[in-house]
């Protein structure tokens, strides 16, 4: 019994308190502290490159470069849905650039939802109480810490998003 609650205390005292206590590899192996974020508004994605939504990363990348003093892009690739992230975090990457442009924050493969969930998509989970429905579904994180979800049909350049910076 002692054991339980030990474990059950240091799984407590271990999850994320905020989005800024997470640090999560970009899609190139480098730790990104999301303590540098604080202030902004977070646009998190979950990103495929074989979706029917995969040409959302053109506005990604415009809400990006129109928007980047008030929102931070950050994708995350994901093969939840249909097997339609199929490729290595190299792979993806080179498809992200060779496709679209991308320039914004991605991050290496992770999974967003089941068994293996992500620690970041188990908080936003526990801040929304929805978890993604299929790829390219959105989390708009607020400096304030309040969280919105949005699903896969809301492009992100969607007046829904847009205001919300």
């Amino acid at each position: 019994m002692k054991t339980i609650l030990f474990v059950l205390m240091i799984t407590l005292f271990s999850a994320p308190a905020s989005i800024y206590d997470f640090k999560i590899n970009s899609i190139d192996g480098n730790e990104i502290d999301f303590a540098q974020f604080k202030g902004k508004s977070l646009l998190i994605v979950n990103v495929a490159s074989k979706c029917g939504y995969t040409p959302q990363y053109t506005d990604l990348e415009k809400l990006h470069e129109d928007f980047g003093s008030k929102v931070v892009v950050l994708g995350f690739p994901a093969n939840n849905f249909g097997s339609q992230e199929p490729g290595n975090n190299t792979e993806i990457a080179q498809f992200c650039q060779k496709n679209y442009g991308v320039k914004f924050q991605m991050f290496e493969k992770v999974s967003v939802k089941g068994d293996d969930q992500h620690p970041l998509y188990k908080w936003l989970k526990e801040q929304t109480g929805q978890e993604p429905t299929w790829n390219f579904c959105k989390y708009l994180v607020k400096p304030d810490g309040t969280v919105k979800f949005f699903p896969s049909k809301v492009k992100p350049l969607d007046s829904q998003i847009v205001d919300a910076l």
